[in-house]
């Protein structure tokens, strides 16, 4: 088998492996590594254990979609860059499609009925927001310190409208956990062979500064609607610390805020977002296919899906070089755990508003709502099957 011939398999293979975990891959990010732990360590045994949590480490340090930035990390270091991007295609674009259908169909609804379903989607939203809040909570702060630290973030991010306030609550964050946060063992640093040159690798940091501050800044001069709208969608992808659920909050803010797409019509695309396998940041194509402004519809999807991936994915192509050195320094393992706190306060705050102020509407929903969570949280239930029962309880209710 020539060289072309084998790269060719190779990529296939990746893309296959991934459209598998695309089409089946239920519960979130932290369900998401534990398949790709199943799929690439136990099973096809592309990278070790120790590798694998040291990449797992590093995805969570970075702003951007965890789940998706190991996975196609992992198509990295099996295809090269290449392998990245199919590994990305594989586990995004089943959802993607799924809930570009759904806005496209969305018209459908437009009936008591319909109603209904969508504001039993709302509830679900409100569910499944709430279950992120519990283990984020649980998770990142384990102590007074980091406790004090989200109650600021809460604070902050409700008094300081948009994502400004959110960009303030990580930034204060990351320098309380400067302050208070330090003292905890790092781990030790592993070398994964991960094919990615420094070159290649500043490269990509470079241009992912760049498209955070140019369509902005052109965007004004211009007046361009495109270069807002992918601004908006660039923007809340980079500036997600924590998972999928926080960037709930940031699209809010990108999206609903300037009119683009009403607050019932965000919610009940949120709710449906938990019913599809894959990452949850799929949400954006629903947003870009329903936007009540040119780009829309599958146009407006696609961009919106590449521009809201594209800054966590530029960033840990960069970063897969540097990790090593940087994971090793006490006083940046604590400004994260700070950072880390702040983001269960913003995600606190985006709970309250827009998410139960929109869903909740009388004493049955929050009925629903926390017999959703329930079933969330301690039947262990899964997300589609409380999809399925609250958009029922919507319908008939």
């Amino acid at each position: 088998m020539d060289t072309e011939t084998a790269a060719g398999s190779r990529l296939a293979e990746v893309f296959g492996a991934f459209l598998r975990l695309g089409l089946t891959s239920f519960g979130g990010p932290i369900a998401h590594l534990g398949y790709f732990r199943d799929a690439f360590v136990v099973r096809r045994k592309w990278i070790d254990e120790a590798s694998y949590a040291d990449l797992v480490a590093l995805c969570q340090f970075l702003p951007g979609p965890a789940s998706s930035q190991v996975g196609f990390s992992l198509g990295v270091l099996r295809g090269g860059l290449a392998g990245g991007i199919v590994a990305w295609a594989g586990f995004t674009l089943p959802s993607a499609l799924l809930l570009t259908a759904f806005a496209l169909g969305a018209g459908v609804l437009d009936n008591p009925v319909g109603e209904g379903v969508l504001h039993g989607l709302k509830l679900v939203a409100a569910a499944v927001v709430a279950q992120a809040l519990w283990g984020m909570v649980r998770a990142l702060t384990p102590d007074r310190q980091r406790i004090a630290i989200a109650l600021m973030a809460l604070a902050l991010a409700s008094l300081v409208a948009g994502w400004l306030g959110q960009v303030a609550a990580i930034a204060v964050g990351a320098v309380a956990g400067l302050l208070f946060c330090g003292g905890e063992a790092g781990a030790t640093p592993r070398h994964p062979a991960f094919p990615v040159g420094r070159r290649a690798a500043i490269a990509a940091l470079v241009l992912s500064v760049v498209l955070l501050v140019l369509p902005p800044l052109l965007g004004a001069w211009t007046g361009s609607h495109l270069l807002a709208f992918f601004d908006a969608f660039y923007r809340s992808g980079a500036l997600v610390f924590g998972g999928g659920h926080v960037v709930l909050p940031l699209l809010q803010n990108a999206v609903a805020e300037p009119g683009w797409v009403p607050v019932q019509q965000f919610l009940a695309g949120y709710g449906a977002a938990q019913a599809v396998p894959g990452p949850l940041f799929t949400f954006a194509a629903y947003l870009g296919a329903v936007s009540g402004v040119v780009p829309n519809g599958p146009l407006g999807a696609m961009l919106a899906l590449v521009a809201i991936f594209l800054p966590g994915l530029l960033l840990v192509y960069g970063a897969l070089p540097f990790w090593d050195g940087l994971r090793a320094l006490p006083r940046a393992q604590a400004a994260m755990r700070g950072a880390n706190a702040a983001v269960a306060g913003i995600l606190a705050a985006a709970f309250y508003d827009p998410v139960l102020i929109s869903a909740i509407a009388g004493p049955l929903d929050i009925v629903f709502a926390v017999g959703g969570f329930l079933l969330l949280v301690f039947a262990k239930a899964p997300p589609w099957l409380v999809v399925v029962l609250l958009g029922a309880a919507g319908a008939v209710g």
